[in-house]
């Protein structure tokens, strides 16, 4: 009876000790999530990317332009890379565009103006040579192209570190906070022993500390992109531990391929010859895929989105956001071409057409603000902006009245506590586990809110509060904000227009996609039953967010972050010279 007594003894004692520790670890897990998301704010703010000098421009009174991109207009537009305020030029005239093997070549936009080169008048993309003379409407330029000594020293000085921290000390702060969330789930599911929970946080580690490694060894050193998308993978991982501990290991494979398809991606990117002739294949591919969701798709609570193979479901509008991203993106040569803006908008229309024969107006309506952001970029024209949002308000007033499952759910908005237990039954569900999540949340694994239906998914901010609290929800939007200001000041140095329009459209889609999830969980928007980026339960939103996240690396022209600006062979062996001088200079750390 004593040895027995002594045993119950110990167990309360092992109990206690692990309730205090599961206490702890409530209040250190949003400590991490700040120092995390600051950090990673500090270190892409604070290392500002610098022009890059390509070649110049002199005109006829001597001033100089600096050719700063790949791709620089020429008119009399003030925004205009070359700007001459000469009355009989076009506000977009020419354009001077620079491949990736150093051959400018002169483009005339605008086919009413005649444009001279060399005294030859200009009707197809034209070479340019060292000191050539370009005649627009009597404006002549002499142009001046990079030597080949400062294009080497200009990408050898690219390679110098510019990170204010080191990404080993910002890995190691995710790192604690992914061991802390994982020992609070074991903890809490301690009856259960499942073993997947330590084994998948485990994985993420090891497959993120691999990635670092992998980029060392490339020279890449501006990782707070990746790092800002493991901190959300993270927090998801933790939602499909209370949510589906059975579906753990799937989400983890999922996980590891999206990476992959973000490397993958981000190597396609680097050519844009390839990007351009890849198209209009994967603009056909969409069209198909969201052809075979209409015709295959069965309808699941009032959509047809979701087609079952061999025992996975997969959401093809989620991979059409790849597609419709790469459809909408394009170069400085076709971007004020109106037949190429016609038909990406022909493409819109049949893409969100399709989404709304589905009865996916939530996805539907991520769709048409992506396009409304790429075709302002591609045009300008506001009035095609203005047009657009007019005949979708037309559209989305004919869905609402024929459409009695949409009309239900703009009925119930902003009256959701008055059907608390109907119609309202979600959202005040929600507002009640955030409201006891507090600040620091009632502990992983202990929440409630996720034996409600589409808890993992379209409710997910709301376990996220109650489980982890209101400062880690907040810091996972923050990492958003985060990307959407880095995006605007990366923007001014992005080598080609292409980069510029898909890493906008890319992120508009994720951005307008959380506030749909999180206002329309709290009641705020009409409920439209989108996922939250990286956070929803869901293979297929895992592999779009990475992929589309690819385009918005692809942005980054820091010296050496980006995986999409790569080093010409024949200047590799001084910039690697370089890099070696700046390390030991620095005594191998980083500013």
């Amino acid at each position: 009876m004593n040895e027995l007594a002594e045993l119950y003894t110990l167990l309360d004692h092992a109990e206690g000790i692990l309730l205090y520790i599961s206490f702890v670890i409530r209040f250190l897990l949003p400590l991490l999530a700040i120092i995390l998301v600051v950090r990673c704010a500090r270190s892409l703010f604070s290392d500002f990317p610098e022009d890059e000098v390509w070649g110049a421009v002199e005109t006829s009174d001597g001033s100089v332009f600096r050719l700063t991109h790949f791709e620089n207009t020429v008119g009399r537009a003030k925004n205009s890379d070359v700007y001459l305020d000469v009355p009989s030029l076009s506000p977009t005239h020419a354009a001077l565009i620079r491949s990736d093997d150093g051959t400018w070549k002169l483009h005339a936009i605008q086919k009413k103006h005649t444009i001279y080169h060399n005294g030859h008048p200009v009707m197809d993309p034209v070479e340019l040579e060292e000191g050539d003379e370009i005649d627009l409407g009597g404006e002549k330029l002499i142009f001046h192209a990079l030597s080949e000594e400062d294009e080497r020293r200009q990408a050898a000085r690219r390679t110098k570190p510019g990170s204010v921290w080191r990404p080993a000390g910002l890995l190691f702060v995710l790192t604690e906070f992914q061991l802390l969330l994982c020992t609070a789930h074991w903890i809490t599911a301690m009856e259960t022993l499942n073993l997947a929970i330590p084994v998948c946080f485990g994985a993420l580690i090891v497959m993120e500390w691999c990635y670092y490694f992998f980029m060392r060894a490339l020279r890449r050193l501006g990782f707070e992109l990746e790092i800002l998308a493991f901190f959300l993978c993270t927090i998801g991982l933790s939602v499909v531990a209370t949510a589906a501990p059975d579906s753990l290991y799937k989400e983890m494979a999922f996980l590891i391929v999206g990476l992959l398809a973000f490397l993958c991606l981000g190597w396609f990117l680097r050519d844009l010859r390839r990007v351009r002739a890849l198209r209009y294949p994967l603009a056909v591919m969409g069209i198909l895929m969201l052809g075979a969701n209409l015709v295959l798709a069965t309808v699941t609570n009032g959509a047809r989105n979701w087609i079952s193979i061999g025992g996975f479901t997969l959401q093809p509008s989620e991979f059409v956001k790849i597609c419709f991203v790469f459809a909408g993106a394009a170069t400085l040569d076709k971007l004020f071409s109106r037949r190429n803006l016609f038909w990406f908008v022909a493409f819109s229309g049949v893409c969100v057409i399709a989404l709304a024969l589905m009865s996916d107006f939530g996805t539907a309506s991520v769709f048409f603000i992506a396009y409304l952001i790429i075709a302002f970029l591609r045009s300008g024209d506001i009035a095609t902006v203005i047009l657009s949002i007019s005949g979708a308000g037309l559209a989305g007033f004919m869905a609402i009245s024929i459409k009695p499952y949409i009309a239900s759910r703009f009925s119930s908005w902003l009256h959701a506590w008055e059907d608390a237990n109907g119609a309202g039954y979600q959202q005040t569900r929600t507002m009640m586990a955030a409201a006891n999540g507090g600040l620091f949340g009632v502990g992983a694994g202990s929440g409630r809110l996720y034996k409600i239906f589409a808890a993992d998914t379209d409710m997910v901010f709301g376990m996220v509060c109650e489980e982890l609290g209101l400062i880690v929800g907040l810091a996972a939007i923050a990492a958003f904000a985060i990307m959407t200001v880095f995006l605007i000041r990366s923007a001014r140095t992005a080598r080609s227009s292409f980069y510029v329009i898909g890493a906008s459209g890319a992120l508009a889609m994720m951005i307008f996609q959380i506030m749909l999830n999180v206002l329309g969980a709290f009641d705020i928007l009409p409920f439209t039953g989108v996922t939250f980026p990286f956070l929803s339960k869901g293979g297929s939103s895992m592999l779009a967010c990475w992929c589309l996240l690819a385009f918005i690396k692809a942005a980054d022209t820091r010296q050496n972050a980006s995986f999409a600006v790569k080093l010409p062979k024949k200047y590799r062996k001084t910039a690697k010279y370089y890099e070696d001088e700046n390390e030991n200079a620095e005594g191998g750390t980083e500013a």
